[in-house]
């Protein structure tokens, strides 16, 4: 309960009451991508000061680890899962959109453990990072494959070659100025965190709570379109966030890490891209319905995520991980 009475919880609450209620109110798209922005530059420096602090160590490197790990173990065993459901391609686009990570989930999750002093390593952004590409490697091979056995490869227009889609996912421009402000950060350290503080620190909370406004907003008016769907997408939209959560508590038991980078981790693996993969899996999974990846992870898995399961997360993992 305390969690869900943080303001920009509360404007989250109030956009998705706003958007049920049919209302105009609207954020104009070029404020909520520079939001957007603003946002993911602000969490790459607050990483790089931390990485510039703490250094290069054991913890660091495998924290990355059990990242990647779980960017391949997440899209593969959602695919096993739900291509007994949904038609192949379909699968392989759901499973990709719930192998990646919503990076405003994670910057909430940070917000929410800077709010209640909770420690986590700064490198956890650049987990995040290297959790995003993954998904969509996993989706492309898996679609080219089921179409060859399908024999449907040669249709007219064709599928975007695999090299031109990782070349877009990976030179994304919100991924790139995410490590290149935690290089800035690196780079300038102390004296950079110093005179930053008032653009990275004092304003996150505020341009937070504006850009969640939207994003309730937004998972509203995606909540139609699981209309009709099948009882067990909804379910799998909910659970499928705890399954994956306890997949990385796990791992970070199994490899000793510290509370907070495996609540980070869980939140990372419980989240699902409703940004940067859907946009990638429009061209390379043209015949998958972006009604229903889109649908299920910002109208169902989001929502969730944020106003319960980061508070789930979070407790589990400094109950579990002492």
């Amino acid at each position: 309960m305390q969690s869900l009475l943080d303001p920009a919880i509360l404007f989250f609450i109030f956009g998705i009451l706003a958007g049920l209620m049919k209302s105009n109110l609207e954020i104009p798209s070029q404020i909520a991508k520079f939001l957007s922005l603003y946002l993911l530059m602000a969490l790459g420096l607050k990483g790089g000061f931390a990485l510039a602090h703490s250094g290069l160590n054991l913890q660091l490197v495998t924290s990355l680890g059990c990242a990647v790990a779980l960017a391949l173990i997440v899209p593969a065993l959602s695919y096993l899962a739900l291509k007994r459901i949904l038609p192949a391609l379909d699968a392989v686009a759901v499973a990709a959109t719930y192998g990646s990570v919503s990076a405003v989930t994670f910057i909430t999750a940070v917000q929410y453990m800077d709010t209640h002093g909770l420690h986590y390593g700064g490198h956890m952004a650049a987990a995040m990072a290297l959790m995003e590409s993954p998904a969509i490697l996993f989706a492309v091979i898996v679609a080219n494959t089921v179409r060859k056995r399908h024999a449907n490869a040669g249709e007219p227009g064709g599928v975007p070659t695999l090299g031109k889609i990782l070349h877009e996912s990976l030179t994304d421009g919100a991924q790139l100025l995410l490590l290149g402000a935690m290089l800035v950060g690196i780079l300038s350290g102390e004296a950079g965190k110093a005179s930053m503080q008032p653009f990275s620190g004092d304003l996150f909370k505020g341009m937070l709570a504006f850009f969640l406004l939207d994003m309730g907003l937004k998972a509203a008016r995606n909540l139609g379109q699981l209309r009709g769907k099948s009882p067990l997408l909804i379910a799998y939209s909910l659970l499928a966030p705890l399954v994956h959560a306890g997949i990385a508590l796990v791992l970070a038991a199994l490899f000793s890490l510290p509370a907070g980078d495996a609540a980070l981790l869980m939140v990372l693996a419980a989240s699902a891209s409703y940004i940067a993969v859907p946009a990638v899996l429009r061209f390379a999974i043209p015949e998958a319905s972006p009604a229903l990846y889109l649908g299920m992870s910002l109208g169902m898995t989001f929502p969730f995520n944020i106003l319960l399961g980061i508070p789930l997360y979070m407790t589990i993992a400094h109950r579990v991980l002492i």
